[in-house]
């Protein structure tokens, strides 16, 4: 049995000839280093579509939560004036329930 585990070994240690390459055959060339450029122009510029519309949409949700503000300000201001109203239509106390007929 050891000498099958031998003969194994052995086998398996004896490096087999790798064939010779031609480098140039191998290599990207031109074309590859086009398509990489390319692709690489392709994903700069879309890196850059996205900030943009990213800013976009902040600023967007910046103007909606500044007009949303200005509007409940104007509401708050109104309903003031209303209450304001109903005080001055009250006969005498401010305080208290108007008084009923």
């Amino acid at each position: 049995m050891h000498d099958v585990l031998a003969a194994l070994a052995g086998a398996a240690a004896t490096p087999t000839p790798t064939p010779q390459v031609d480098p140039d055959l191998v290599t990207p060339g031109p074309w590859g280093f086009a398509v990489i450029a390319l692709l690489a122009l392709v994903v700069i510029f879309l890196v850059w579509d996205m900030m943009r519309r990213i800013r976009r949409g902040r600023v967007r949700a910046d103007i909606d939560e500044q007009l949303e503000a200005e509007a409940q300000a104007q509401r708050a201001t109104e309903a003031t004036e209303v209450d304001d109203q109903d005080v001055d239509a009250a006969d005498g106390d401010p305080q208290g329930p108007p008084a009923r007929p």
